[in-house]
């Protein structure tokens, strides 16, 4: 075939890229943005849930399998197939010359919808790659990949889901690719542990569901991170907060005051924490605690821990709750838990109360009100026999900032609340709200409309910023300011 000594293993720019040509698509009308393919037409009765794959690109899919298990197995006879074999150039070259072999003695005949520089990418993103999923990965564009079974795949861009057209062969193609994440971690995938978290090496967050748990056939949810980190000046540029609020937030996490990251799935929380950890200063010894290390300090003095499954070889488990307890001993100035969802939310106020002022963690919840409610439900996992008014004067002594990030409906994400905790009264926590956003609505092409406002009362915290150098004017807070 004339095109097969031209073939190269390159990462083709956006412009660049060749478009995928499908029986719907003529050349003239095949879109730019490769990303997106057009979807094929379902019989009526097809599982709605689970797709539909047609004989044609199955045939496909099933010889691009077939050849790169077999180019593999050539090249890396020892690497298990559902184990991730890493690119090299001599490995390249080695695949590109065993390609352009098999074409040109004619033992396949490629599909007529699909030029050689295409297969040849495809079988690549099989050998070395996440399959039908590496297209995903190398783009900036995309923040969230969320496979619904073998034929169903969906992207979000700009806070925007979108059904990609993008299938696997089936079931047992997304396993595959499943396993070749978690398996260099450690941990098992199977129908003996069909929930599965884990990462990928560029720390994005990885989420999986197999048979017999997944009833429309396995799925995973990756939610990438940015290549470039993100900075708090991209959060002001992208309207998330405002330049005050950024000063306020960098000067609580100076001045070492106890910080809640609340907020729903989605909403930016990791993030945040990610950008709030770069005001802490150097020389302060900090400990991560995550399930999927997600956290990115640029710091030197950090100590980051895991958790971890058990498996046949290794059947001890390690929970956030031992790795709280573990890091106290640890001569932390701050710990940082990617998440409290359990009891271990006992353990981090403790230590929030006891000389580690400046910790961080995130709660999943809808609000403030609602996040303190939930730090209530968390404590009471641990199962101690607190009455809840202890509890809740715990929770009021140990944290002094609820920072809420959320979603909205435009796909945007905003910090909505900055709020403080300002002790219990009676039977209440009494919460202060120090900035909030005001919706005021969509405009015509569906953006929110609002604005970031100051709560109009002094923080009670603000003698303690003054202390580390902090001194913010009384207007900054009053709503009569312009933001």
């Amino acid at each position: 075939m004339s095109g097969a000594s031209n073939l190269r293993r390159v990462k083709p720019t956006e412009s660049q890229k060749m478009p995928r040509i499908t029986k719907q698509e003529a050349p003239s009308s095949a879109p730019d943005d490769e990303l997106i393919r057009s979807i094929e037409p379902e019989p009526a009765n097809a599982p709605i849930q689970r797709g539909f794959i047609s004989d044609e690109r199955a045939e496909q899919m099933r010889l691009q399998l077939w050849l790169a298990d077999n180019l593999r197995k050539a090249i890396a006879p020892n690497v298990p197939l559902d184990m991730p074999l890493e690119s090299t150039p001599e490995r390249e070259q080695l695949v590109k010359q065993r390609f352009q072999q098999v074409l040109q003695s004619g033992k396949i005949n490629l599909p007529a919808n699909i030029s050689a520089e295409q297969f040849y990418e495809n079988v690549c993103d099989e050998i070395f790659g996440l399959g039908p999923l590496e297209i995903f990965i190398r783009s900036d564009k995309i923040t969230e990949i969320m496979v619904n079974g073998p034929y169903i795949i969906f992207i979000e861009q700009k806070g925007r889901l979108t059904e990609t057209g993008h299938k696997f062969l089936d079931d047992d193609h997304v396993e595959r690719i499943i396993k070749r994440i978690v398996r260099p971690l450690g941990r098992l995938a199977d129908s003996e542990h069909p929930l599965v978290d884990a990462r990928l090496p560029d720390g994005s967050r990885v989420n999986a569901v197999l048979r017999p748990v997944a009833i429309d056939g396995p799925s995973i949810t990756i939610r990438k991170f940015s290549r470039d980190r993100l900075t708090m000046d991209n959060l002001i540029n992208f309207g998330s907060l405002t330049p005050m609020m950024a000063k306020f937030l960098e000067a609580c996490v100076v001045s070492r005051l106890n910080i809640i990251v609340s907020g729903g799935t989605g909403s930016g929380k990791t993030t945040l924490i990610n950008i709030l950890s770069g005001y802490i200063p150097e020389h302060e010894r900090t400990v991560t605690i995550e399930d999927a290390a997600e956290l990115q300090f640029k710091q030197r003095n950090v100590i980051r821990m895991e958790t971890k499954k058990p498996t046949p070889e290794s059947p001890a488990q390690i929970t956030t709750r031992d790795c709280v307890i573990n890091a106290l001993r640890m001569r932390p100035e701050r710990i940082v838990v990617g998440e409290c969802r359990g009891g271990e939310t006992l353990d981090m106020l403790q230590a929030m109360n006891t000389g580690h002022d400046g910790s961080m963690t995130t709660v999943h919840a809808n609000d403030p009100r609602s996040c303190f409610d939930r730090l209530e439900s968390l404590v009471l996992m641990a199962g101690v026999d607190f009455p809840i008014h202890v509890v809740r004067k715990q929770i009021a002594s140990s944290v002094d900032l609820i920072v809420q990030a959320s979603r909205l409906r435009d796909g945007s994400r905003k910090i909505t609340h900055i709020t403080e905790i300002q002790g219990v009264e009676g039977e209440n926590a009494i919460l202060q709200n120090i900035f909030t956003f005001t919706d005021r609505g969509d405009d015509q092409d569906g953006r929110i409309i609002g604005e970031h406002e100051p709560g109009g009362i002094r923080p009670r915290c603000e003698s303690r910023l003054r202390q580390n150098g902090f001194n913010f004017p009384a207007a900054m807070f009053m709503k009569s300011n312009t933001f």
